[in-house]
């Protein structure tokens, strides 16, 4: 099969970095083989300067969201009250409008190194709540967003049936809902998988899907093998409102329901007791820590070193896309933990480099990607070492430089399936990326 060379001028590989790596490509997208100490770029390889890691994964993003960035940060308030900014915004999309968006921001993706997406969507239908002529209109918009932008997306459809714990939506929540989690099931099972396309499930809260409804969730994405998210204790207001509703914790509800599990990873995990984390971390369910949004949002600090001690893989996401570089969310999880204990060193590069990457992937169903090795998805991201934030520091500790000091306007190229995305810093398939998202964000506006 015809292959393509790719000469990495130093590359990671796992827990190290190594210098002149080849990795040979085939036209099927597929790493065939990796040989490390090529000292200099075989005749017609690609050549790639600067470190290449394997391509990063957002374990969680609302696209939508992104339209926020700026408008929100005027005055004080709670995770409360920037909700009802994020519901205005909400109201406004279409399916047009939503795949403009999300096709500008899955491109802001691609250009900070991330080559796969977790995307946590529950707006599935038109204002009102009455359903599009295609039910699955929207997500088919962000799937065909995310394949004109260059990036796998795993679509995370969500379950959304109530305002809180026995309350019905709210007028803003109609288009969420499909009104039981059977209907929900029977509307997304119409949703099919395909090439760079992974479909899971979502639970959004507990306070967003009854309790007695849970377990119809879990199996849909038990039956199919498939990821199951679910935002958990974000918010002490949830963890109280679920003990006064059941008498449990938001985390030990969704045990007794069969939700959590390998396959399960839930968003935030902020505020968990001892017996939280234990129940998390028994059952293997993952841990998908989005600290830029979380202190954006004034959420608190989860105790991600805890969860991951109990065993609770770690990933990570923009979630709101206050910023979006993945880079920046690896370092603020040991940043933040430092902050909380007044110690540093609780992750090591290649630990923090992991959850943005093999984990990440993982945590979407694409176990076959985030790592550079022979059989795996080739799928990698070359971040430069010669920009002003990352130039001096000696080649063996790129990686330390990497997640401690680039930020996603080092990343110099990505690909995807063996494809180039990114060359050179700029998007290939997306001319101005800056243009088609102020344009998209503009239409909403007016």
């Amino acid at each position: 099969m015809p292959l393509t060379t790719y000469w990495l001028e130093h590359a990671w590989l796992d827990t190290n970095v190594e210098p002149g790596v080849a990795l040979e490509v085939s036209s099927e997208g597929r790493i065939e083989a990796v040989r490390t100490g090529v000292e200099t770029p075989p005749p017609g390889a690609v050549v790639l300067r600067g470190l290449t890691i394997p391509g990063l994964a957002n374990a969680h993003s609302h696209a939508f969201h992104r339209a926020l960035r700026g408008t929100v940060q005027v005055g004080s308030g709670t995770f409360w009250t920037w909700r009802e900014v994020m519901y205005t915004v909400a109201q406004r999309l279409t399916p047009d409008s939503y795949f403009a968006l999300a096709r500008a921001v899955y491109a802001e993706m691609a250009l900070a190194g991330i080559t796969s997406v977790g995307e946590f969507h529950y707006l599935h239908h038109a204002p009102g709540g009455s359903a599009y002529a295609d039910p699955n209109a929207m997500g088919e918009a962000l799937i065909a967003a995310a394949a004109e932008a260059g990036i796998r997306i795993t679509l995370l459809d969500t379950a959304y049936l109530s305002a809180g714990f026995g309350a019905a939506p709210e007028q803003h929540q109609l288009r969420f809902t499909d009104g039981t989690a059977e209907k929900w099931a029977e509307r997304v099972s119409a949703l099919k998988e395909r090439d760079g396309v992974r479909i899971g499930a979502a639970i959004h809260s507990v306070r967003a899907v009854p309790a007695d409804q849970l377990s119809t969730v879990a199996r849909w994405a038990q039956d199919r093998q498939a990821p199951l998210h679910v935002h958990l204790s974000e918010q002490t207001a949830e963890n109280e409102a679920c003990l006064a509703a059941h008498g449990r914790t938001p985390t030990q509800l969704l045990a007794d329901h069969g939700v959590l599990g390998a396959r399960t990873t839930g968003v935030h995990n902020t505020h968990m007791t001892e017996g939280d984390i234990a129940l998390i971390g028994g059952s293997s369910t993952g841990t998908c820590m989005c600290p830029t949004t979380e202190r954006d949002l004034a959420d608190g600090i989860g105790p991600a070193v805890a969860l991951q001690r109990a065993g609770s893989p770690l990933s990570l996401g923009s979630d709101s896309h206050a910023v979006i570089d993945l880079l920046e969310e690896a370092r603020a999880m040991e940043l933040n933990e430092r902050l909380r204990t007044r110690t540093r060193g609780h992750w090591t590069a290649a630990a923090l480099l992991r959850a943005a990457t093999a984990d990440g992937h993982a945590a979407l169903g694409w176990a076959d990607a985030g790592t550079l090795e022979q059989g795996a998805l080739a799928d990698f991201t070359t971040i430069t070492l010669d920009s002003v934030r990352t130039a001096g520091p000696v080649p063996r500790l790129a990686a330390e430089t990497a997640v401690f000091a680039a930020t996603a306007a080092d990343v110099h190229h990505v690909v995807v399936g063996g494809r180039a995305v990114v060359r050179d810093g700029a998007h290939v398939s997306v001319p101005d990326v800056g243009q088609a998202l102020a344009d998209a964000i503009a239409a909403l506006r007016s």
